[in-house]
């Protein structure tokens, strides 16, 4: 189950105590100079990182050297586990694979600084696109997601490693997909969106926009609040072609107005 998504605190306007608790807790932070910026524009999935509930998150939680070496080295093991069971299609598989899976997402989400670069060095990003696939369970498709979604709220570097899974992150926005898995796959689109034009164009000429648009329609809750969170890294800039695409989507423009007459206020800003 992925964890809700409501949020702003003084970055971002408030919807209520515990929703701005939430997303307090999930801010990331990456450099002074870069932080305030990157908080407005990329969220960590932290929620659920113990298996108990939410995470605090103090503003100073930095790990000392020692700690962030165990973190890295049981990072690499996590990582050779899942590339096992990965390559595993006996019996019981399946479960192993989501095992696998849910000890690297405990471990993207552990710290306030997520062994990210780790991750990376021991080729977690195509293991991870192969738990993208097409006929997977939710369980797997939403750990894997996890997994994608707090790697993309890194350093630009990092992000920029998700290209390979973006059509796929893509692909399961669509009908066919169940809301929880198509909100977790938002969520990491929304992240990668939040990095930057170039990142941004590459989602609009994969077709990220029609999708995460449609996601908009329903008025369910959560799922429509990480779509226009996401929509709005998407389309952000100087240039208005994207958003000229997004109000051409059938049925968006009235959705919009439609969110924006309800007392939401994380939604309507």
């Amino acid at each position: 189950m992925i964890p809700p998504l409501h949020r702003r605190d003084p970055i971002k306007s408030s919807v209520g105590n515990v929703a701005a608790q939430r997303r307090r807790q999930n801010a990331v932070t990456v450099g002074k100079e870069r932080r305030e910026s990157l908080v407005r524009a990329k969220r960590l999935c932290r929620v659920g990182a113990t298996g108990d509930g939410d995470v605090p998150v103090e503003e100073n939680d930095m790990i000392t050297d020692e700690a962030g070496f165990l973190l890295d080295a049981q990072t690499y093991s996590a990582v050779e586990e899942l590339k096992s069971v990965v390559a595993n299609q006996g019996k019981g598989a399946m479960q192993k694979r989501v095992s696998a899976l849910r000890e690297l997402r405990r471990l993207l989400s552990k710290s306030e600084f997520p062994p990210v670069e780790a991750a990376l060095k021991a080729g977690a990003i195509p293991l991870l696109v192969q738990c993208l696939s097409f006929g997977s369970s939710d369980e797997q498709l939403l750990e894997a997601a996890w997994c994608l979604t707090n790697i993309a709220a890194g350093k630009p570097e990092e992000t920029k490693a998700l290209m390979p899974a973006l059509p796929l992150l893509i692909a399961h926005l669509g009908e066919k997909s169940s809301l929880p898995v198509a909100e977790q796959y938002a969520w990491a689109l929304g992240n990668v969106a939040g990095e930057g034009e170039e990142l941004r164009n590459v989602l609009l000429f994969q077709g990220a926009l029609p999708p995460l648009a449609r996601m908009m329609l329903p008025n369910k809750g959560s799922t429509v609040r990480t779509a226009a969170w996401a929509l709005s890294n998407l389309i952000k800039g100087p240039d208005p072609k994207a958003a000229t695409e997004l109000i051409k989507v059938d049925g968006v423009l009235d959705a919009i107005l439609r969110h924006l007459r309800k007392a939401d206020v994380e939604l309507a800003t």
